[in-house]
């Protein structure tokens, strides 16, 4: 069975991202601030070191939605290929939640954007095929998170609360029932508290 994780940042009031998220704020307004335990702030110690090694920690797949892909909506209209520049961050295969077909798109360092109109069970299915033994990470964003969580797919779920107050923005928990996890972990520094859950059973 291949093992699940997923690893979010929330700010206190629960947002993993700033409202009016654009091109210009890929995040949303303040929204880089929840993730300044891994960004180089100069207060970070060694519980955002260990956190940030479960958060860049390699997989064998990935699943993410489309906003967290790229800020083109609708029919592609413009050859966009991800935020992260010519070889980004996964060096996996990374299954895109869309409405709309597009070809994959091959980058550098083992990166592959595969575009999946059939939603989230599919997409799941095909990272899961893919990674084998070596694991699927749910990526994001908040949609797809939510999704995840509502399927049950998540073994692992890590998530980082920042003390700061986003005010409005995306959330990853909107009403859930018990999900079924417990805590195995927990870190903390003056920039987040790190808190690993495993699923129960």
């Amino acid at each position: 069975m291949t093992d699940t994780t997923c690893h979010m940042s929330i700010s206190l009031d629960g947002f993993v991202a700033g409202p009016d998220q654009s091109r210009e704020n890929p995040l949303g307004k303040r929204g880089r601030e929840v993730h300044a335990w891994h960004l180089g702030d100069e207060r970070a110690n060694d519980a955002d070191e260990k956190a940030k090694g479960w958060l860049l920690r390699p997989r064998g797949a990935y699943v993410m939605g489309r906003n967290m892909f790229g800020p083109v909506r609708g029919e592609w209209d413009e050859d966009w290929r991800g935020w992260w520049g010519p070889e980004p961050p996964y060096h996996a295969p990374v299954f895109v939640l869309t409405h709309h077909a597009h070809e994959p798109i091959e980058m550098r360092g083992g990166t592959s954007f595969h575009f999946v109109t059939d939603g989230f069970d599919a997409a799941y299915a095909q990272a899961c095929e893919t990674a084998g033994e070596d694991g699927v990470d749910i990526a994001g964003g908040a949609s797809t998170v939510r999704q995840a969580l509502a399927a049950g797919v998540i073994d692992e779920l890590t998530i980082d609360i920042v003390p700061v107050l986003l005010g409005a923005g995306e959330r990853i928990f909107e009403g859930e029932a018990a999900l079924g996890i417990e805590p195995v972990e927990v870190l903390h520094s003056p920039l987040a508290t790190h808190i690993r859950y495993r699923r129960v059973g």
